[in-house]
């Protein structure tokens, strides 16, 4: 993803991104100083404007004084994505903090994949960002006009949720995070990883366990099927990854799962939720231990090979 200064117009407008990119902020305001017009142009191929630049790489005393010199938050790029975008694709969360201060918009969908601020933290693994992007969500006016739940489940032009990415990517943080807020745990993708999959089929797709054991805890359903008929043990079989396999083999003993995950669990108060949460998890993994023990994987059926 394109954040740097290459393709400037003009030595004066390349010294002035790269004064961006390095948060040399008084080169920055001497160069706005001499030519404010700079504060509105963009690079010629990725149309970066400086507030992209400065929220990629996290400059936020530059992002700081862009904003207060009146720059629009939600300015877009070649692909429509928004500097709260960049923020978030590159884990800069001081950024982050101050776009969503500023008033950046966090239902704005790229035109690459149509994925907003909460696919990109969920893709890239940004826990802290994901979580800021959820509070915001929060607030009365999104709650209006869209819903807290329909964000946590939106979907990119692919069909697949926020939850799906960060099941795919491994980002096993990201994944508790989205469930405990709501993620639809059964939902499946459209085109994204193969058509009708479930976050538990592209985790076992991906061969990420920790996804797996998050997602089994919350009520995944190994026996749930893809477009092509496929459970997610025969995708994790089929990609070799054997103790995934071993955790959804239908015929192994079903794990211990949250009661009530969506209502029940977040009425708890905080210690004592993450007394349970441990106790639920040092179970699992002592069911984990038996089944890596005594497991006999099955041979994949020679049409799903």
């Amino acid at each position: 993803m394109g954040q740097g200064v290459s393709c400037s117009r003009s030595s004066d407008e390349h010294e002035f991104y790269s004064a961006v990119q390095s948060a040399d902020l008084q080169s920055v305001e001497a160069a706005l100083q001499c030519e404010p017009g700079l504060i509105h142009r963009t690079t010629i191929y990725d149309r970066l404007s400086a507030l992209h630049i400065a929220a990629a790489n996290g400059c936020i005393e530059v992002l700081s004084m862009l904003l207060d010199r009146s720059v629009q938050p939600d300015v877009v790029n070649r692909h429509k994505q928004t500097p709260l975008m960049l923020a978030a694709m590159h884990g800069k969360s001081n950024c982050l903090i101050k776009l969503l201060e500023a008033g950046a918009n966090i239902l704005m969908f790229d035109s690459l994949n149509g994925r907003t601020c909460l696919h990109h933290a969920s893709y890239y693994g940004y826990s802290d960002c994901l979580q800021l992007i959820l509070s915001e969500a929060q607030t009365a006016s999104l709650a209006e006009s869209w819903g807290f739940a329909r964000f946590v489940n939106v979907r990119d032009d692919n069909g697949a949720t926020p939850l799906h990415l960060a099941a795919r990517q491994g980002r096993r943080d990201c994944v508790h995070i989205l469930l405990e807020n709501g993620g639809i745990v059964s939902a499946t993708t459209g085109t994204y990883g193969f058509p009708g999959s479930t976050a538990l089929h592209l985790a076992a797709r991906g061969g990420n366990l920790d996804c797996i054991r998050e997602l089994l805890a919350w009520g995944a359903d190994r026996l749930q099927r893809d477009s092509a008929g496929r459970i997610p043990y025969e995708v994790a079989l089929k990609r070799g990854h054997g103790a995934c396999a071993a955790l959804l083999n239908p015929s192994a003993a079903e794990p211990l799962v949250w009661p009530s995950p969506l209502k029940f669990i977040s009425e708890l108060d905080p210690n004592a939720k993450a007394l349970l949460e441990a106790a639920l998890m040092e179970a699992n993994r002592e069911r984990e231990k038996h089944l890596e023990r005594d497991q006999i994987f099955i041979a994949l059926p020679y049409s799903l090979r």
